[in-house]
């Protein structure tokens, strides 16, 4: 997956965070799909500063990979 597949992945995501923020109360069904998308969309980030990172230094950015949701998430921002 290269930049422009994962920023469209983002934005992908980022469209349907948006519609399901607006215009409904959220249930509990909702919260879950958000929280889904928000895991995602870290990753998506993660992987993006991983790639650059690689670059910075040198090296293929094609041998960054997807971390689990519960490396990224633990993340400071």
């Amino acid at each position: 997956m290269d930049e422009r597949d994962i920023r469209k992945t983002i934005a992908e995501l980022v469209e349907r965070e948006h519609r399901l923020r607006t215009g409904h109360e959220l249930d509990d069904d909702r919260r879950r799909e958000l929280a889904a998308i928000e895991a995602q969309l870290d990753q998506c980030w993660d992987l993006l500063r991983q790639r650059d990172a690689l670059r910075d230094v040198g090296r293929d950015p094609g041998d960054a990979r997807s971390r689990p949701v519960s490396q990224v998430e633990s993340y400071l921002q």
